[in-house]
């Protein structure tokens, strides 16, 4: 089965035609992001898709995006605890909010790569971590946004076989995760499970640095 992100660079406008080989989208180094050039204009765009640790180590290795922060949003409980997020009781999905520069890479080239690093199509939970935080989403900042999310979710709709089920909800306070929760593939890869057996297959398997 074709991959979702080839059939998307088809299907959703201003996307480059597929390519086998390692994409020239990729930063060389994931681990330090550059500092936001002066005078550049950036936009945010913050999205979920089970574990925060997965999406960060994808969308840090794209060239054009300058931070990517781990923490939480869509909850009703202030100021949450990682252990309540955990808990599924405040409400909150897990996301990544991705400092990006549109000039060098669309927000439409971002949600290209959110369908294709997740299972949108299963709700509440992402392989075996289950739970209302780690449920699709994507977190609009403005209506230009929300239109093109909508048309993301409508042409990656045709790509499989169950509906998707990514809610598409306007951005609300977003609150960062704890430090050790930043960055955390590249800071625990060679000693943590999760990223050896979860995250690594998925960066393979997108053709990124792993």
């Amino acid at each position: 089965m074709k991959t979702i992100l080839t059939a998307l660079f088809c299907l959703l406008p201003m996307l480059a035609s597929c390519e086998t080989k390692k994409s020239p989208e990729m930063r060389k180094d994931p681990v330090n992001l550059p500092e936001i050039p002066e005078g550049v204009k950036t936009e945010t765009a913050t999205v979920g898709g089970g574990c925060y640790w997965c999406l960060e180590a994808v969308y840090r290795q794209l060239d054009g995006v300058y931070k990517v922060t781990s923490g939480f949003m869509g909850g009703e409980v202030e100021n949450p605890t990682y252990e309540a997020v955990c808990a599924g009781t405040t409400g909150h999905a897990e996301v990544v909010q991705v400092v990006f520069d549109p000039g060098k890479i669309s927000y439409e080239r971002l949600l290209a790569w959110f369908w294709e690093m997740h299972d949108p199509t299963t709700l509440n939970r992402q392989g075996a971590d289950i739970g209302t935080q780690y449920r699709s989403a994507i977190f609009y900042h403005d209506d230009e946004q929300k239109k093109i999310a909508e048309a993301s979710k409508k042409a990656a709709g045709e790509l499989f076989k169950d509906a998707i089920v990514t809610e598409i909800t306007q951005a609300s306070k977003f609150y960062v995760a704890p430090k050790e929760h930043q960055d955390y593939y590249f800071n625990n890869k060679t000693k943590n499970g999760y990223c050896r057996f979860v995250i690594e297959p998925k960066l393979k398997k997108l053709k990124l640095e792993h």
